[in-house]
């Protein structure tokens, strides 16, 4: 386990994969629970250029150590930071709080908080140190405790408010909470969507139908709707903003960054029958001079679902989708039997890909075929411009109620 203490964090540098310096730590954002469950690390407050505070997911981060934090790679949101309902600042609102050290019952004020990833990669504050009161001119006495040898820090146990509704929901996968969030009244769904971070949001509405993802987008402010969908599989956002009028796609759009919806406007050119119209143009994609080792770093990402990490796709630059040449794809398997130094390019699989307008049939004939759970698409021009997973495949294979009748038993 990694453990460090919040107040030491502060003012550390925040670098990204290549050693670049993304900003500097500011606080630390967690949701508090009911009783004396630990709380759970949503992400970092990130002091960037011109003292604009943004939020990283702890997702991305990859390590903590007295130095320095380190991100993993993917884009960063330069949006700026907003306190949402439901998240507390560990420096800015936990530190000196007055809580109540359980066995002694003397009231203790808490002066930091131990940061701790667990076996799972979820990060938790899971100790505090608390001073008592001192006498005159005198310090109290430093404890460091566990979170739950103190009281007066966790949401009450009573009560509807959503905060408390919102704790009782923290542990939930996206697909479990979908199906709670559809058993709620309207008003209460509404209230808890408002709520939810924009990451946990977005991987909500991808477990929804798509008449409650619309219904729910549409009850957003259209800035924090184009945030969510920044949050979203470029794949997924498609689908969800080829439901809507031209109008309202097209201003959506225009919020997002630049680089967010770039990838959603290509997709938004084929047909959603089509092998570009359910994949993803973000896989895993290599320049030919990677190693091994790289590779095996890359699909670790917490981000990456189990299909798109099974395999990844050799490259000329650039890296981005739609690539230089496509070269080939390496299995995962193939990877974890050679040498960490060896370069990916030499254990490369030539499968013929896929094109983007070959139909939704051809797709799954191709899946059966070759016995994948993920496949390169290229265009005539030989670049790699996504790859279709398998789980998009059944998502259009299934009826569109699928998700409905599941909820249902």
């Amino acid at each position: 386990m990694t453990r460090a203490y919040v107040s030491r964090l502060a003012g550390l540098p925040v670098f990204d994969p290549n050693g670049d310096r993304v900003g500097r730590l500011r606080d630390v954002v967690v949701a508090l629970r009911v009783g004396t469950a630990n709380p759970r690390a949503l992400g970092l407050v990130v002091e960037v250029v011109a003292r604009r505070r943004i939020f990283v997911p702890m997702g991305r981060v990859t390590s903590v150590d007295p130095g320095a934090v380190v991100l993993g790679s993917g884009t960063l949101n330069l949006k700026r930071f907003e306190q949402r309902r439901g998240e507390t600042l560990v420096l800015g609102e936990l530190l000196d709080r007055t809580v109540t050290i359980r066995e002694s019952g003397r009231p203790a004020t808490v002066v930091d908080a131990g940061l701790e990833q667990l076996r799972t990669g979820d990060w938790e504050i899971t100790r505090l140190a608390v001073q008592e009161p001192g006498r005159i001119g005198r310090r109290g006495q430093l404890h460091q405790l566990a979170w739950d040898e103190v009281s007066g820090l966790a949401l009450p146990e009573t009560g509807q408010g959503t905060e408390t509704l919102l704790a009782t929901y923290r542990e939930l996968n996206a697909a479990d909470l979908a199906h709670a969030l559809q058993d709620l009244p309207i008003k209460r769904r509404h209230e808890v969507a408002e709520a939810l971070s924009d990451q946990r949001l977005a991987d909500v509405l991808g477990e929804l139908p798509e008449a409650e993802q619309i219904t729910i987008l549409g009850t957003l402010e259209e800035a924090r709707a184009a945030d969510v969908l920044e949050e979203m599989d470029p794949d997924d956002a498609a689908d969800l903003l080829a439901e809507l009028s031209n109008v309202d796609r097209n201003r959506l759009l225009e919020l997002m960054e630049p680089g967010e919806a770039e990838p959603v406007r290509q997709l938004l050119k084929y047909s959603e029958d089509t092998a570009g119209g359910i994949m993803t143009s973000e896989p895993v994609i290599l320049t030919p001079d990677a190693t091994i080792a790289e590779a095996l770093a890359r699909v670790r990402e917490p981000e990456l679902t189990p299909a798109l990490a099974s395999q990844v796709y050799v490259c000329r630059p650039p890296s981005a989708t739609p690539t230089g040449r496509y070269l080939g794809l390496a299995h995962i398997q193939a990877l974890l039997r050679e040498p960490p130094s060896t370069l990916v390019s030499g254990v490369l699989d030539d499968l013929e890909p896929l094109r983007p307008e070959a139909p939704l049939t051809e797709v799954t004939r191709y899946f059966a075929t070759y016995n994948l759970v993920a496949a390169p698409v290229v265009d005539e021009q030989g670049r790699l411009v996504g790859a279709v997973s398998v789980d998009d495949v059944l998502d259009h294979l299934l009826p569109e109620d699928w998700r409905e009748r599941a909820r249902r038993g």
